[in-house]
């Protein structure tokens, strides 16, 4: 079995001999703050050996949830946000075919997932249940406390729709609940109302639960095959265990990440060369954004689809401030091949490319870039994935959120907290009415005028 494989050789000129290696001892602290838990944020790192130590039986129960919802409807409708739902749609848009919600039912096999609860948009609700109105419909409301703005407002408008169309028993059996064990809006409405529910686990956050029935029911709904998710996880979870800054892909990143920083590379572009990771991209920018950017510290993340963005963004990159570096997720073998065709005439200028693999163009792209953006004075990073699956997409995932937590403590901050949030969050409850911020609306209506 290939591992996923971290690559800085395209760095070598931007960090001197032995600088890596300084970083050696930080790291073997971060590392031992995490294992032990005993680092800031350690009530929440239940994701760190989650992979290994998963509730067979949850997960078995789980499948069944996916089972009847495949069995039930032909619309899947998630309504959640941030690590709510990134996860679920990162894995869905990467492992599904590039255009599943148009393909028949038989030839998808599963129901098609939309996504609510992640927006306030008149429009957007309007048009999904425009779209969705006579279709057989399941909902799958996922929040920790149940009462976050975007996700109840939807899930109240949604849940009426469903009760209205089923009634309140059947809709009771096509409402399932991803939620806190014990507590919250919505697991007093597990309770009085009897919606099959699965826990969010008290010691994950958000950005970090895509492992857990968060990400889980909806990719297993959509016909992913989260058994093999999780085991390749469980193989990152060894492979990036490694306590040895110079065997462990996933604190190099973070070291190199570290390294950049210093040297005024104060923005990370994350590049991707297939279309069907732009939300696996999005689900990245929220784990770092969310985890670095506190106490005025922080890499700020974005991302690139290439070759597309290499039509527009690409000229920043080549040429412009010499503030960012780049991090490539590159795919080593497609699951298809398209090749391009001989034409006689050559009218366009391509029979030089006759007989090649668009896979094989892809890959020349992507190294002359890497080349061309070395040389402008861009590092570059890559992740090397031996292929676009189950497997390695767990793998890949658990990457990240082990070099993201390593990341965080060599940068002194908390990476399981978000203290930002929440204040934007108590500012719009006061603008809006809710009781309990009377004192901070008329303040904050004062500053307004």
């Amino acid at each position: 079995m290939k591992e996923l494989v971290f690559d800085h050789s395209y760095a070598v000129p931007f960090v001197r001999p032995g600088e890596l290696e300084l970083l050696e001892p930080q790291a073997a602290a971060a590392h031992r703050q995490l294992h032990d838990k005993t680092g800031a944020g350690s009530s929440f790192l239940g994701w760190l050996d989650l992979p290994e130590r998963y509730d067979r039986a949850e997960l078995a129960r789980l499948k069944e949830a996916a089972q009847r919802i495949q069995d039930q409807c032909e619309a899947l409708i998630v309504i959640g946000i941030g690590g709510s739902y990134l996860g679920a749609r990162a894995a869905i848009s990467a492992l599904s075919h590039s255009f599943s919600d148009l393909l028949s039912r038989d030839a998808r096999r599963a129901p098609r997932v939309f996504f609510a609860g992640h927006a306030i948009s008149d429009k957007y609700l309007h048009d999904l249940i425009e779209l969705v109105a006579e279709k057989d419909l399941a909902l799958n409301v996922i929040s920790k406390s149940g009462t976050t703005t975007e996700q109840a407002i939807a899930f109240r408008i949604l849940r009426e729709l469903m009760e209205k169309k089923y009634g309140a028993e059947g809709a009771r059996e096509r409402i399932y609940v991803t939620t806190d064990a014990s507590k919250g809006a919505l697991r007093k409405m597990v309770q009085s109302e009897g919606y099959t529910s699965f826990v969010i686990p008290d010691d994950v956050g958000g950005r970090y639960s895509v492992l857990t029935p968060v990400g889980l029911l909806p990719m297993a709904a959509a016909g992913i095959d989260v058994d093999a998710l999780l085991e390749g996880a469980a193989a990152a979870c060894s492979w990036f265990g490694r306590p040895e800054l110079k065997d462990n892909g996933a604190y190099q990143y973070a070291a190199l990440r570290s390294i950049f920083q210093r040297k005024g590379k104060n923005i990370e572009i994350l590049v991707n060369y297939e279309p069907s990771l732009f939300y696996f991209s999005e689900w990245w920018k929220q784990l770092f954004g969310e985890s670095e950017g506190k106490d005025q510290k922080g890499i700020f993340p974005a991302s690139v689809n290439f070759t597309t963005d290499l039509h527009s963004m690409g000229q920043f990159m080549q040429d412009g401030a010499r503030s960012i570096f780049a991090t490539t997720v590159w795919v080593d073998r497609s699951p298809v091949e398209v090749v391009v065709p001989h034409d006689p005439k050559d009218e366009d200028g391509c029979e030089y490319l006759a007989g090649k693999s668009l896979s094989c163009i892809n890959a020349k792209a992507f190294q002359g870039t890497v080349l061309a953006h070395t040389d402008g004075g861009v590092p570059n990073l890559v992740v090397n994935v031996p292929e676009l699956n189950p497997f390695y997409f767990g793998a890949l995932i658990y990457f990240f959120e082990k070099a993201c937590a390593m990341s965080g403590y060599l940068q002194g901050v908390n990476p399981f907290d978000q203290p930002g949030v929440e204040l934007y969050k108590r500012n719009m409850y006061a603008l809006l009415g809710r009781p309990g911020f009377e004192e901070e609306r008329k303040a904050l209506e004062q500053r307004l005028k």
